[in-house]
């Protein structure tokens, strides 16, 4: 590899949480990482807002190569050209599409796919892809190399879910002679416990086994490892896992490429059929897929949200849209019952979920949070730090990097849109 240095630029992420998208142009050729809209991205918010005033979306792009499927990290590309090719593992291409069509959005780009391990050209770059753990499934970090420059971004990561291992594996034996590092500092400032997988697993088994009455439990339909352990808790303590058709969606497209999942049809797993998730389906500017419906509820492992109350030892999936359609349908909350919250705390604050806490709270009901951060441990990210030993460390990815700067060795502060010559 030889040419005139690389040039790094960060469009968004250099000073907050989310909206990653990082460019780096070699020899006039142009490779994006990610493209994720900004966490205070609203409804208010127009494409002028999104989109990074340093990013020229009139000129051709070798590849935009998104690392998972978090909005941070590919929201922007329904405001990108057609024309840009986007590469991504398959089941992240399978969950960007899936929460486009659920948005009511279409994704216009060719994807191709790439392999964990499995380097891949796009002009002078050659990229090489490693599988990592972290709450949104199928998240990899990204080795970058070009003119003799090599670039390792750590996308978004943690050691406490269930691929913990990966990133183990990378510790022990780092890539070696990284000239930049792009590591995510999400949870710096934070002084929040950071329990494994496996130990929110052992919590959800100690609730399901003491509670009477009905579970309900609100977490993310993306977030396998999370529908996985809750899984596992309810097979341990012999209750029955309700999902809505949107989570057996998810399953079912993902256990295409990853037979290991969970799914409908296995033991302990029945799919509730409620009004709201059909209207999504049989709308044909949403997900638009009827037959997915009517093969659900035909298939003898399905129930309507009327008859939810018939099912004893019940975990059954929470949001407040699902809730609204359970209790139009005859269900009760009771005392006996307990609602587990599953996801970030700060979604807690929401209306919505104020007024879901507001209607348990009124029934008497057990209110639990079981929950582990998606993102690495300050700790963590000090000891990934100086085992890769980068030459320049380039913080991306927090709103605390400044105050915690002088623990990570050769940081090389950035801005949004400043241009970095790699030297």
């Amino acid at each position: 590899m030889s040419g005139s240095a690389p040039v790094l630029t960060i469009h968004w992420s250099a000073s907050e949480i989310g909206g990653n998208c990082i460019e780096i142009v070699c020899d006039g050729h142009r490779i994006l990482l990610d493209a994720g809209s900004p966490l205070w991205a609203d409804a208010s918010s127009t494409d002028e807002d999104l989109l990074p005033a340093t990013l020229n979306t009139s000129q051709p792009m070798n590849a935009l190569v998104i690392s998972h499927p978090h909005q941070d990290h590919f929201g922007l590309l329904r405001l990108l050209p057609d024309d840009w090719p986007v590469w991504s593992g398959a089941p992240t291409e399978v969950l960007i599409r899936m929460t486009a069509s659920r948005a009511g959005h279409s994704i216009r780009q060719t994807f191709q796919n790439f392999v964990s391990r499995a380097a891949f050209k796009v002009g002078p770059f050659s990229i090489t892809p490693y599988l990592t753990d972290h709450s949104a499934f199928d998240a990899h970090m990204l080795l970058v190399e070009c003119a003799n420059r090599r670039i390792l971004y750590s996308g978004d990561f943690r050691r406490t879910g269930r691929k913990a291992a990966l990133v183990d594996q990378i510790l022990r034996s780092p890539p070696k002679d990284i000239d930049v590092l792009l590591l995510e500092g999400t949870t710096l400032g934070r002084t929040e416990s950071f329990p494994t997988e496996a130990f929110l697993e052992e919590q959800f088994v100690a609730l399901f086994r003491d509670t009477p009455g009905r579970v309900y439990v609100t977490w993310s339909a993306q977030n396998i490892d999370r529908t996985v352990t809750i899984y596992r808790a309810c097979k341990r303590a012999g209750r029955t896992l309700i999902l809505d058709l949107y989570t057996v969606d998810v399953l079912e497209k993902l256990s295409a490429l990853h037979q290991s999942l969970p799914r409908l049809g296995w033991p302990n797993i029945t799919a509730v059929v409620t009004s709201s998730m059909k209207r999504l389906y049989q709308n044909s500017k949403r997900l638009n897929d009827p037959a997915f419906v009517s093969r659900c509820a035909k298939s003898g492992h399905a129930t309507s949200a009327a008859k939810l109350s018939s099912i004893p030892n019940s975990v059954t999936m929470l949001r407040p849209s699902l809730l609204r359609d359970f209790l139009q349908k005859g269900v009760s909350l009771e005392p006996r019952d307990a609602w587990v919250f599953s996801m970030w705390s700060g979604y807690l604050q929401t209306a919505e979920y104020q007024e879901t806490r507001r209607l348990f709270d009124a029934a008497g009901a057990t209110f639990a949070k079981i929950h582990t951060s998606g993102h690495a441990s300050a700790s963590d990210l000090e000891e990934f730090s100086r085992r890769i030993a980068p030459r320049h460390l380039v913080p991306i990815h927090s709103f605390e990097w400044d105050a915690h700067l002088a623990g990570f060795p050769n940081g090389w502060r950035l801005r949004d849109g400043e241009a970095f010559p790699i030297p």
